[in-house]
């Protein structure tokens, strides 16, 4: 396992953008560049510290910063389609953001006026929040036994976590933790090293996902960490209102597979042009001009574009719920679910088929196109998407609301 390294706040002063249209700039380019050596970092599971600097010198952390406190505030349209970007090249890289994104919203929406200025001042400033909200060891995935008690003016937090997606990267490690009234607030802990470590704070670099290999997605434990108040925000309010939590994180997590099926796509159109064989039977010269595999590549476009539709219709629904919550919160919900099963499918699908297209010579090592697979198997297994179908089916058939929760 690669040790830790020692995460600080660059020196460099981050470049703040200020809307859709300069994220999205930011993010291509990135994306171009994260490209060239997303083999290397997946094959040897090199740690993209490097490039994590890149995305937050680049500004990208901040993007959904409100535009009040200085941020782009961005669309969810516009944060889907940058995570895309990142996932097409790299489905590690698209998936490290996530639920700093979320964390940012999550402040939005519950912090109060002192939290919002302080925290979202880190974000503009490139820090990173990294989660800790998972746990392994529960009958439910969504258990939680992790606590944040008071103890004089101060809090103090227990508990170990897992699946803690750039915990190795954070500036800030952020846990999902149960109060003494039995109520989930999201705790904010500083992370250092050395001398300046939080005491009681582990980050363990322990993840050995065969997918998302570099996402840092290890055990966080607390034992006796202390906290100010200032520290807690709220979480539980989120879901106990008509908000658009639940549908923004998973807009995130469609926008996540939908990248990784543009990325496996491209490269299957390039590999059947410059690489693959015919078949014997087909007559033809080229691998390209096979007529079974035009078709796959007809069908495989047609569902990509039906994801891709279906991501952009449920994120407009997800803008509309930031500012009419009553009204379209709910719709929201079932939207991006709807959004989630498509891009789960194309996910598998396209990467599935680069193989069968590319023939036996696309499944040599050296060009690791199985770390497309991979990705997507490992990311779509974040929600089982028989539980979309049902609670789809559910609604439209029974008209039973969707749960109100951080996976809808």
């Amino acid at each position: 396992m690669n040790a830790p390294q020692k995460i600080e706040a660059s020196t460099a002063k981050p470049h703040i953008l200020s809307n859709d249209a300069e994220a999205l700039a930011s993010a291509g380019e990135l994306a171009r560049d994260f490209n060239r050596l997303a083999v290397e970092r997946d094959r040897d599971r090199r740690l993209p510290y490097p490039e994590i600097e890149q995305f937050s010198h680049a500004g990208l952390g901040a993007i959904n910063v409100p535009k009040s406190y200085g941020g782009a505030g961005v669309s969810a349209h516009t944060l889907a389609r940058v995570t895309a970007l990142l996932a097409s090249a790299d489905g590690s890289l698209g998936q490290i953001p996530q639920n700093h994104w979320y964390l940012i919203e999550a402040l939005r929406l519950d912090g109060s006026e002192a939290q919002k200025r302080f925290y979202f001042e880190r974000a503009l400033q490139g820090e990173r929040f990294a989660n800790a909200l998972a746990e392994a060891g529960g009958k439910y995935a969504t258990d939680q036994t992790t606590t944040v008690l008071p103890d004089g003016d101060d809090f103090v937090l227990n508990g170990r976590k897992f699946y803690c997606s750039g915990s190795l990267f954070g500036h800030w490690i952020v846990a999902l933790a149960v109060d003494q009234h039995g109520k989930r607030q999201l705790v904010f802990v500083p992370k250092a090293c050395g001398r300046d470590a939080t005491p009681g704070l582990s980050v363990i670099d322990d993840w050995s996902g065969m997918g998302q290999r570099t996402t840092g997605s290890g055990t966080v434990i607390f034992e006796n960490v202390r906290v100010p108040a200032l520290a807690l925000v709220p979480h539980h309010l989120a879901f106990e209102r008509p908000t658009r939590m639940g549908a923004y994180a998973q807009i995130i997590h469609a926008a996540i597979d939908l990248g990784i099926a543009q990325g496996a796509f491209a490269t299957t159109l390039d590999f059947v042009r410059t690489q693959a064989r015919p078949w014997v039977d087909s007559g033809v010269e080229h691998a390209q001009d096979d007529p079974y595999v035009i078709s796959i590549v007809g069908d495989l476009r047609v569902r990509l574009a039906a994801a891709e539709a279906l991501v952009k219709r449920a994120a407009r629904i997800v803008d509309k719920a930031e500012h009419e919550p009553e009204a379209f919160s709910e719709a929201a919900s079932i939207a991006v679910a709807e959004a989630r099963v498509a891009t789960n499918d194309i996910s598998l699908l396209a990467t599935s088929k680069l193989f069968e297209l590319g023939g036996s010579r696309s499944a040599r090592a050296a060009l690791d196109f199985d770390r497309y697979w991979r990705d997507a198997r490992t990311h779509t297994l974040h929600d089982p998407i028989r539980w979309k179908y049902f609670t789809l089916g559910n609604y439209w058939l029974n008209g039973v609301k969707p749960p109100r929760r951080g996976n809808f």
